[in-house]
């Protein structure tokens, strides 16, 4: 096919495709899908080979967020039945990254809902970033606290924070449809403060929402502007007792072709799988490994993901290795050029009001699923409501995290 063709050897070199291009991929049909991956996958692993980075999230603060983002479970008069609590202390939080550092781990995503930190929740982050790197030598810490203020990126630098997470999440055009209580150049905003501080920066995107094909474009075309170091890939789980509670519209294959733009559009930067990926993308997780460079290990803020061990069995059976934490995530032309964490720079968080790193949607199988015979029979492109499952355990509990 003469588009794949051209959108590898531009991927190669960097080059931005045009809309059109990119357009097509996501409109390509389910007989191309595995020659869209296969070109992609040339496209990620000249850049990343088959290294696959894992992330680990920390859900400090959980629920009661002011902020009415639609596709999310923590938002303002949302009846989720999520957990709900306030900060953890420093050490809480760094006993809970430590099941995802010795799950494999090189990074460890801090999360809190809220519009944003007060200079005192700041202060709250970086004792918890200090504890983090006391006990655990050359992790990465990404922070996920909302839109900053002037001066609060530069303090969580000088805390040790290696990057800072915020979404865009939908175009320009439709931001006003999923959310009110902020704007869309607020967002973009806090990303650029980050850059400015010297933190990586990562944003990415929630698909599933309702959006068209142009959307999905226009969101990608903007991140690539921005230029972070990573962009994450998040799958709406519709949450019962959230507004788009049922907003059913992915495939695996809708899901792949998704990850394929993505990729050709920004080449060289990580892409995350972010949440929803076990709801959405089901079988065809190992799969979309070719696309994507980095996940989330377990569970992410507010629902349960796959079991850790099945996520470490994933990636050895697809032919691909767990990236060490002395290996260079990011091209040596991004991490010479600083990349917020500098060699290490890498996979970020998810969306500030807590779907953080990884979506506060994301995920939804719980620990056991994936094992032969536990999944009851759904006709194609039904709602999975079975696949999701609300976080009980790990941070803000009594029981084991899930790493």
């Amino acid at each position: 096919m003469d588009l794949l063709n051209t959108l590898v050897d531009k991927g190669l070199r960097r080059e931005l495709p045009t809309r059109e291009e990119a357009l097509a991929v996501l409109a390509t049909s389910d007989d191309e899908l595995l020659d869209v991956v296969a070109a992609a996958g040339k496209v990620r692993r000249h850049w990343f080979g088959r290294r696959v980075k894992l992330n680990y999230l920390v859900n400090l603060k959980s629920g009661l967020c002011p902020e009415d983002c639609s596709y999310c479970s923590q938002r303002l008069g949302s009846k989720a039945d999520i957990l709900k609590y306030t900060w953890l202390k420093p050490d809480e939080a760094s006993q809970a990254a430590a099941a995802g550092l010795a799950g494999g781990a090189k990074r460890v995503c801090l999360v809190a809902s809220g519009r944003g930190p007060t200079d005192r929740d700041v202060d709250r982050v970086s004792e918890t970033i200090k504890a983090i790197k006391d006990q655990n030598e050359g992790v990465e810490v990404c922070a996920c606290l909302g839109l900053l203020s002037d001066g609060q990126a530069e303090r969580l630098r000088e805390a040790g924070a290696d990057a800072y997470n915020h979404n865009l999440n939908t175009s320009e055009g439709t931001y006003g449809d999923i959310t009110t209580t902020h704007t869309y150049a607020d967002r973009v905003d806090t990303v650029q403060k980050a850059h400015a501080a010297g933190l990586s920066a990562c944003s990415g995107l929630i698909a599933g929402m309702g959006e068209s094909d142009e959307d999905l474009v226009d969101v990608v075309y903007s991140l690539r502007e921005l230029d972070p170091d990573s962009v994450p890939v998040n799958f709406l789980i519709p949450f019962e007792g959230t507004p788009l509670a049922k907003e059913w519209n992915l495939t695996p294959q809708r899901c792949l072709r998704i990850l394929a733009m993505v990729r050709f559009v920004c080449p060289d930067v990580e892409v995350r799988i972010a949440g929803g990926r076990e709801v959405h993308l089901r079988s065809m997780q190992p799969l979309a490994l070719n696309l994507a460079n980095s996940i989330f290990l377990g569970d992410y803020l507010t629902s349960e993901g796959q079991a850790g061990k099945a996520d470490l069995e994933m990636i050895a059976d697809a032919g691909f290795e767990v990236e060490g934490a002395g290996e260079v995530t990011l091209p040596e032309h991004r991490a010479a050029a600083g990349g917020g964490c500098g060699s290490h720079a890498g996979a970020g968080c998810g969306s500030h009001e807590g779907s953080g790193c990884g979506s506060h949607e994301g995920g939804g199988v719980c620990g056991t699923a994936g094992t032969a015979g536990t999944a009851p029979e759904v006709p194609a492109n039904e709602p999975r409501t079975d696949l999701v499952a609300v976080r009980r355990r790990g941070a803000g509990t009594d029981l084991a995290p899930n790493a």
